[in-house]
C-alpha cells in the first residue's frame, strides 16, 4: 500500500476539526418561527445564504452571517430579530468533534499542521487552543481578505506555506468550500472527512474518504 507524505497536512477547521453547531442553534432560536417539519429546510437555506455571502469582496464575517440570516428570514417571511450576533459570540466556544485530538496528535510532530479557516482572526484561536495538539500555520479569510471556495484563499495559503499545490494534502468535510476548489488550484491529494453535513462527489474528483480524522494517521503510513 502505497502512503501519501505531503510537506503538510492543510484542514478546514469549522465542521472538519471544530464542531459547527450552526444547525443546533438555528433549530433552537427559530423553534417559534419555523415549523418542526420544515426546519431542516430552513437550515438548509440559511447556509446556502452563507455561502453566497462568501463568493464576494471581503467583509467581517459577523456580516456574512448576519446578512445570510436576515436573507433567509426575509425569503421565509419570518421576523428577523438580529440574531446574527448571537452565532457570531458562539462560534469561538465550540470544540472539535471527539475523534479529533488523537486522531492530529499522531501526525503532528511528524506533519506540519495547517488550517485555513473562514474566521476572522479574533474567533480563530479558541478554537485551535482546543483541538490538542500544534499547529505549524493558522490562516483566516481576514488575513486573506478572501473567504473559501474563492481560489484567492487557496492562493494565499500556498503562497504563504512557500510550496505548491503537489506539497499538501487538503482535508474537509465540505466540497463547496474546500474539495471542488482545492480540485481546481490543481491539489491532486485530498481527502473527506464524511461528517453527514454534506455529500460525496463524483468520485472522477478523485478523494480520499475518512470517516473521521482518527483514520487521518494511516493515509499517510502513521
Amino acid at each position: 500500500m502505497s502512503f501519501l507524505r505531503p510537506k503538510f497536512i492543510t484542514f478546514d477547521c469549522y465542521g472538519t476539526l471544530t464542531n459547527f453547531h450552526m444547525g443546533a442553534m438555528t433549530r433552537e432560536l427559530f423553534a417559534d418561527r419555523v415549523p418542526a417539519e420544515r426546519m431542516e429546510e430552513f437550515v438548509k437555506d440559511f447556509s446556502a445564504y452563507r455561502l453566497d455571502q462568501v463568493m464576494g469582496d471581503w467583509v467581517p464575517y459577523d456580516e456574512i452571517i448576519k446578512t445570510a440570516l436576515e436573507r433567509t428570514c426575509k425569503r421565509w417571511g419570518i421576523e428577523y430579530r438580529q440574531e446574527g450576533q448571537l452565532y457570531y459570540d458562539a462560534v469561538p466556544t465550540w470544540g472539535p468533534h471527539a475523534d479529533v485530538p488523537a486522531g492530529l496528535a499522531k501526525i503532528a510532530d511528524k506533519i506540519p499542521l495547517v488550517i485555513f479557516s473562514n474566521a476572522s482572526d479574533s474567533q480563530i484561536m479558541s478554537n485551535v487552543n482546543m483541538l490538542g495538539a500544534p499547529f505549524h500555520k493558522v490562516f483566516t479569510a481576514e488575513q486573506a481578505q478572501a473567504y473559501k471556495p474563492r481560489l484567492r484563499a487557496f492562493e494565499f495559503m500556498l503562497d504563504n506555506l512557500g510550496c505548491g499545490p503537489q506539497d499538501v494534502l487538503h482535508v474537509s468535510s465540505s466540497f463547496r468550500y474546500d474539495l471542488f476548489p482545492a480540485h481546481d488550484m490543481k491539489i491532486k491529494n485530498r481527502a473527506f472527512v464524511a461528517r453527514g453535513h454534506d455529500v460525496p462527489a463524483n468520485e472522477s474528483y478523485g478523494y480520499h474518504t475518512l470517516k473521521d480524522i482518527g483514520g487521518l494517521p494511516a493515509l499517510v503510513g502513521l
